[in-house]
């Protein structure tokens, strides 16, 4: 082990984060009085589950896969409280998020180490109808599929339509395909076998994440950088057309939309940008908008980064916004969003280990597994309407549920963090971005912002962060990555992790939700 190089590392991060080093905040029950929206650091963690005997509980801070289970190959048993794997179908695991739709599951791909798989390559299709068996039914392989769909791949409900597009490495162009789902959701039918699905025939669009305007007739593709997002016109799904796109400021991540379709809540590098998209949503079919789409509020944060995808929901009749961090330990934040142009932050979902005295901890015990380490990535609710429930995908913390009843009160429900697949690799786990793209950097670099403040403001050791197990490159294997929205589906949820691929896993009902 070369600990020079790691070192030097380190040293960096703190320099580049040292801008963060402006307040300080205690570790109190909940945000103190004054607290800065901006600058300061929530600072404290979820109220932990309260397990059954003889679940396979967590054995370091809530959250952790701790550097002795990884080394004593514990966290090869994986960790469960509350929620019970009740089915799985592993194949050659999943790229960062997946889609579900009634019983079906569609399973992203990633690239280019999709390719090597021995079966025919592309989105998996999964019948879940017996969740204890679930089966491969399907597998969709235009260039859209093939090309790595990182974050695109997304279901409409209401009009029972699936849309995936091309982004190959982090950031791609002109490929996207359209499949109807609501005429048998195992086997679905490609619409537009022209524009978006032949090589020869790509459409202007910037590919990283998207997603559907609620009304499911337009999709909203968007590039990471420079924030350039693109309005695709599906009232005709088999002729997908570019109606609309703008530059919305230096990055563009997810999204997420009032239940009017005319308000976006886009994620950005460090917060949500909210625009005004009414000229889009109300245009006639098909028909070229040049009106802009201004910004009508901004709200940015420094705990957290790279800003990740946005909720709407609604607590007895009021807007509030769910708004999740994948860099940063930032978790998940909840926003009063009465006025869209004036977010107002209510509370936030954070697991121990995110907390900045844990951060040296979170670094040193996943220091060998890949870029991200405890951060939370996709969640999703039970119901828009008074949520009660919301699971996440928090990649090397597994698969959280938490009870978001009292949105001043959230607790969380249970776990389930997979078994590690310590021993595969890209060769096998072809389609597994944690097994393939993620050996490009073993140390957790999205973090670094968190370690290097947290060790600025004295409230984590700089010692400690090197370990027997550190590298710079290669992952260890030793926990997977859950990065996936959890789908629920009464007390099941349908999700995908990138190692261990489709789980159907149960909620224990006795774990309660609602006071």
């Amino acid at each position: 082990m070369h600990v020079t190089p790691i070192r030097r590392w380190i040293t960096v991060i703190a320099i580049v984060v040292a801008v963060f080093a402006s307040s300080t905040t205690l570790a109190v029950a909940k945000a103190p009085p004054g607290y800065n929206d901006l600058t300061d650091v929530w600072p404290d963690s979820v109220a932990q589950a309260r397990c059954r005997p003889g679940d396979r509980v967590e054995t370091g801070v809530q959250g952790e896969v701790p550097l002795s289970d990884r080394k004593s190959g514990r966290s090869r048993r994986g960790y469960n409280c509350n929620v019970d794997l009740v089915g799985q179908l592993q194949n050659e695991g999943t790229g960062i998020t997946s889609a579900s739709y009634k019983q079906c599951t569609y399973t992203g791909t990633s690239f280019p180490t999709n390719l090597l798989n021995r079966k025919p390559a592309g989105v998996n299709v999964i019948d879940a109808s017996d969740p204890a068996r679930p089966v491969r039914t399907a597998v969709l392989n235009e260039p859209a599929a093939l090309g790595g769909t990182w974050e695109s791949l997304k279901v409409n409900e209401a009009r029972g339509l699936l849309v995936g597009t091309a982004v190959g490495v982090l950031e791609g162009a002109g490929y996207i395909s359209v499949y109807d789902i609501a005429t048998d959701c195992a086997h679905p039918r490609l619409l537009n076998r022209g524009a978006g699905s032949r090589l020869n025939m790509p459409i202007p669009i910037t590919t990283h994440e998207g997603d559907f305007s609620p009304d499911g007739k337009t999709y909203w593709a968007s590039g990471v950088a420079p924030g350039y997002i693109s309005a695709v016109d599906l009232t005709d799904p088999s002729r997908p057309m570019v109606v609309w796109s703008g530059i919305t400021g230096i990055s563009a991540h997810g999204m997420g939309f009032t239940p009017d379709g005319k308000t976006m809540y886009l994620s950005n590098l460090a917060g949500l940008t909210m625009i005004d998209v009414s000229a889009i949503q109300n245009r006639k079919p098909r028909t070229i908008v040049s009106r802009p789409a201004p910004h009508i509020g901004q709200k940015f944060w420094t705990d957290g980064q790279i800003t990740q995808h946005s909720i709407y929901v609604t607590y007895r009749g009021r807007p509030h916004v769910f708004s999740m961090d994948e860099a940063g330990s930032g978790g998940a934040k909840l926003f009063d969003a009465t006025r869209s142009s004036n977010l107002k932050l209510r509370n936030v979902i954070k697991l121990a280990i995110n907390l900045p005295r844990n951060q040296t901890r979170a670094v040193a015990s996943a220091g060998g597994n890949g870029p991200f380490a405890y951060e939370s990535h996709y969640c999703s609710v039970d119901r828009p309407v008074d949520p009660r429930r919301m699971a996440c995908g928090w990649i090397q913390s597994g698969i959280r549920v938490f009870d978001i009843s009292d949105p001043d009160r959230f607790r969380e429900i249970g776990y389930y963090n997979p078994a590690a697949q310590v021993g595969k690799t890209f060769t096998t786990l072809t389609n597994s971005i944690h097994a393939g793209l993620a050996n490009i950097a073993a140390p957790p670099i999205i973090g670094a912002a968190a370690l290097g403040r947290a060790i600025l403001q004295g409230q984590a050791p700089l010692t400690g962060i090197v370990n027997d197990r550190s590298r710079l490159i290669g992952v260890d294997m030793t926990a997977d990555w859950c990065m996936s929205p959890p789908q629920f589906r009464g007390d099941l949820l349908y999700v995908t992790c990138s190692d261990n691929g489709f789980l159907a896993l149960r909620i224990d009902p006795r774990a309660g939700t609602a006071r």
